[in-house]
């Protein structure tokens, strides 16, 4: 850019003309409106003299001109560094290898609430559903876990409430709820026939003792003859031959637990909380991490404290059920018809397992909760339909 004042022609100039000058140029900046700080690079500055004739009195007047070159300051671009794309990279591709972890694996298996009811041809329909079972059974054998912990309440036993009243259509129905979890005993055997199995006991594994407590307390812990080291023939365990299949059995809800890690424990709960809060109400007072069953649901919440050797993380889970979520469990929401079989409706209830990698060492362990729906799931990238 050029900017020049007056008529070009050079003479000499005086060291005093030539500061007049400079605070001319410095005027000629102002009035075309430009910025000294716009200035980039100057390129040329050239200071004049020229002669004219005055026409009316026919003699000769001096004139001071300028001229200067300059380029303006966005020419070369801005001060500061621009935003713009990161920088070309061409990785090479890395194939990649599955890592030996040297961790172990434990599936927790939900509240399967194994029941039946009669239907008015006099056969027998679930209140277990056995698509999820299934779903479960096939994760379970795929996982090799060397621990399965089921949470409890495996067993309905409406039969023998003291808080539902029993229609007749689940009447008669105890021996074959029995045989099902005889055989869902021998089924976790046949997937997992290395794992460590735990059967906890719910609150519905409780009402058969509370049921003798209450009505044949005679009978109550009698085993079998000669053989004291047995189960009580009237309990869960001896009813579904556990000691067959290898399954230990942990009576005494709400007491019963297992430790996965020193950092996890595996309970059948007895917290009940509407809007998904049950969680909390563990995180309010476990100092340890939690897995509990009960409420049917999926729920995991984390809370992070700080402990003596730094910030500690604990989570309380429940992986939900492997019973029906459509109403015909017995339950506090639970309707029937005239005949007393149940009329279908959606619970707040949502199916699961859960598969939790762990390493005894640190106490370290990985929480990987499983959403079973309709008969499918997914699981690290597989597809598992009943």
């Amino acid at each position: 850019m050029a900017l020049s004042d007056g008529i070009n022609a050079d003479v000499a100039l005086t060291t005093g003309a030539k500061r007049e000058m400079l605070g001319r140029l410095a005027g000629l900046l102002e009035r075309q409106g430009i910025d000294v700080d716009e200035i980039g690079k100057v390129q040329r500055v050239s200071l004049y003299q020229t002669l004219t004739k005055n026409n009316e009195t026919n003699e000769a007047e001096t004139h001071d001109l300028m001229a200067i070159q300059f380029s303006p300051a966005w020419e070369s671009g801005p001060e500061w560094q621009p935003v713009d794309r990161g920088p070309a990279i061409k990785m090479p591709a890395v194939k990649a290898q599955k890592q030996k972890t040297g961790w172990d694996t434990a599936v927790v298996v939900p509240d399967a609430q194994i029941g039946f009811f009669r239907l008015s041809d006099g056969s027998l329909e679930p209140t277990h559903d056995e698509r999820a079972i299934s779903v479960a059974l096939s994760i379970i054998k795929d996982a090799q876990p060397s621990l399965i912990v089921l949470v409890g309440d495996n067993l309905d036993f409406p039969e023998f409430s003291g808080k539902f009243r029993l229609t007749p259509a689940f009447a008669y129905t105890t021996q074959a709820s029995i045989d099902r979890a005889t055989v869902l005993c021998a089924q976790l055997r046949s997937v997992a026939p290395d794992a460590r199995i735990v059967w906890l006991a719910g609150n519905h594994e409780e009402r058969l003792p509370r049921l003798l407590l209450d009505n044949a307390k005679a009978a109550y812990g009698i085993r079998r003859g000669d053989d004291p080291e047995s189960f009580p023939v009237m309990s869960v365990p001896y009813l579904c031959r556990m000691d067959e299949f290898g399954v230990e059995f942990m009576p005494g809800y709400p007491a019963s637990h297992v430790w996965i890690t020193e950092r996890l424990q595996v309970i059948h709960g007895d917290k009940v909380a509407s809007g998904g809060s049950t969680a909390h109400k563990y995180l309010s007072t476990s100092k340890t991490s939690v897995v509990y069953g009960h409420i049917h649901r999926r729920e995991w919440a984390e809370r992070t404290r700080d402990d003596h050797d730094g910030p500690r993380t604990i989570l309380a889970a429940s992986p939900g059920c492997l019973c029906r979520v459509d109403g015909v469990v017995p339950s506090t929401k639970q309707g029937v018809d005239l005949d007393g079989r149940p009329l279908r409706r959606t619970e707040d209830w949502q199916q699961g397992l859960a598969v939790i990698p762990f390493d005894n060492e640190t106490g370290n362990f990985v929480y990987e909760q499983i959403a079973i729906r309709d008969g499918w799931a997914m699981w690290r990238g597989v597809e598992y339909r009943a």
